[in-house]
């Protein structure tokens, strides 16, 4: 078993990592809550079915009694009506200030049911049961949470810092190849931000032999995680060191915005903005070109990404829409070498453009 500490000013807690650790998620519950309080389960249908009965058996062998509040499943449903909907269920469940709110499920699950403990009753407590590669070693660690609009993604959120964070790399077993190297885009940005040799095992591993080897699965889990406990336990609430873990995003959500959440996974968006912000970063003499070469070739090694169609205009008025836009000013974050990176602003909107539309051409073969 691996435990990670992740200290912030507003909750200390720990991410487990252990194989199989969904059945005994009871037990480790049990000791950490100090008993059987309320726990209402927010998932979607096909994590229910696929483990489910693990999860619920083992809270039911504890002595917990859970509800589950299920919710459609997908990026586009991560809206505000899901959430209303959600704690409307919660109410009618009997649900009051004692609730616990586990998330089971993706990045998607566990940022709506993040928000509804951060504001049902005015905060109840929140645990996170991640169950795809990009919730296990990113959207589940840190206390993020947020729901879109159609202006633009994660435009309304709060902060929800979680009991704990429990990790079981065997439910990645049952994923999708595409969710799977989806969520791992996330894993090689960890790389590129702080962790060369994380990038390095990366690259030279297929996506096969990533979900076959067990050892290697959980290592790259787990330095992901500790990568991002380190930065948010510096920076909770994104103010300046935080803003680093959005390589790729700034160009990465414009794309999902611009295609209306259905065209593009998560990661697969973030992979795109991530040869974007290396291309950007080595036309502005930023980086070496070698930088950008490592990065593009070791994210298009993986495989297929969808086609980018979206056209500059539409993509730069959604960056000014972006949250990590300030007064009109876009911030990039860009790579200095494989394990740096930093905060620019100011990108020439002729730079932007060709990182638009080297990636479209990219994705055109």
């Amino acid at each position: 078993m691996v435990r990670i500490p992740v200290k912030t000013t507003s909750r200390g807690y720990e991410a487990v990592i252990e194989q199989n650790v969904l059945a005994r998620a009871g037990v480790i519950l049990k000791a950490l809550l100090g008993g059987a309080q309320p726990l209402f389960v927010v998932t979607v249908p096909p994590v229910r079915r696929r483990w489910g009965k693990t999860l619920l058996q083992s809270l039911e062998a504890s002595g917990f009694s859970p509800t589950v509040l299920e919710m459609r499943d997908g990026e586009r449903f991560k809206r505000l009506s899901t959430l209303e909907d959600l704690a409307e269920k919660l109410v009618k469940a009997g649900a009051d200030r004692k609730a616990v709110v586990l998330a089971f499920g993706g990045g998607v699950v566990g940022d709506v049911a993040g928000m509804l403990a951060s504001v049902y009753m005015r905060g109840v407590k929140l645990v996170q049961v991640p169950t795809t590669v990009q919730a296990q070693l990113d959207a589940a660690i840190g206390g993020k949470t947020g729901v879109n609009l159609r202006a633009g993604k994660n435009l309304v959120g709060a902060f929800c810092q979680p009991q704990l964070v429990l990790i079981d790399p065997a439910t990645l077993a049952t994923l999708p190849e595409r969710e799977f190297r989806a969520g791992m885009y996330e894993a090689l940005k960890c790389g590129v931000i702080g962790n060369a040799e994380l990038f390095a095992r990366l690259q030279n591993s297929s996506i096969k032999a990533l979900r076959k080897d067990r050892e290697l699965l959980t290592w790259v889990i787990a330095e992901s995680v500790r990568l991002k406990a380190r930065i948010v336990s510096t920076d909770e609430k994104e103010s300046d060191l935080r803003r680093v873990l959005n390589l790729g995003h700034t160009l990465g959500h414009a794309l999902e915005a611009a295609t209306a959440y259905r065209q593009f996974l998560h990661g697969e968006a973030v992979a795109w903005g991530m040869i974007a912000a290396a291309k950007i970063s080595s036309d502005v003499g930023f980086c070496d070109p070698g930088v950008h070469e490592r990065i593009r070739e070791a994210i298009l090694a993986w495989g297929v990404l969808p086609k980018v169609s979206v056209q500059t205009g539409k993509a730069m008025k959604l960056l000014q829409s972006d949250k990590k836009t300030e007064r009109g000013v876009v911030h990039f974050v860009l790579p200095k070498k494989i394990g740096k990176v930093e905060i620019v602003k100011n990108i020439p909107g002729p730079a932007i453009a060709a990182a638009l539309a080297e990636i479209r051409r990219t994705s055109r073969g």
